[in-house]
């Protein structure tokens, strides 16, 4: 794909949380990657009155550079979900979320399966709310039914992706 933008012309790269920091590599042109936590660390200042109650937590172990940067800009701790698999499913939590607001977040929220799985698991492990948040909203399959079932009160994500109405719920 590097190649097929280089060749038709591109002679710059602007992108938004990259999956991976290596695919800046597979360009020859210069490549800026931009972050959405500054955007969505100014939400969370603006909706959430007591900081020190608030802990971000990464969904997997990839996630955790993107959540020290978030509770960086918030100034709170992290906890990290961690999924072991001799049973499906088996989360242990790194982390203390007892009694305090969670914010979940990661880059892409497609299926809602590990969000979803994730914000279970840290409520029934005493957190007071969880809210969930992504750069990239996909939201495909069951994804819409699974975060209205699921113990999310908010699901914040950048515009990077086009939502249509019929899409958006209250949450």
């Amino acid at each position: 794909v590097a190649n097929l933008l280089e060749v038709a012309g591109a002679d710059r790269v602007i992108a938004l949380d990259l999956h991976a920091l290596q695919i800046q590599g597979f360009f020859d042109i210069p490549v800026d990657h931009l972050m959405a936590v500054p955007i969505i660390a100014k939400y969370f200042k603006g909706k959430l009155s007591n900081m020190e109650e608030v802990v971000v937590v990464s969904p997997d172990h990839g996630g955790v550079t993107r959540a020290r940067k978030l509770a960086d800009a918030l100034n709170t701790p992290i906890a990290i979900i961690d999924k072991r698999r001799p049973k499906p499913n088996v989360m242990n939590i790194v982390g203390n979320i007892e009694g305090k607001i969670c914010i979940l977040i990661d880059d892409i929220i497609d299926t809602a399966g590990t969000i979803t799985l994730g914000a279970q698991a840290l409520k029934d492990r005493g957190a007071k709310e969880v809210y969930a948040s992504c750069s990239h909203a996909v939201l495909s399959g069951q994804a819409l039914e699974r975060i209205e079932n699921s113990p999310i009160k908010e699901l914040v994500y950048a515009n990077t992706i086009d939502i249509p109405e019929e899409k958006k719920l209250d949450k």
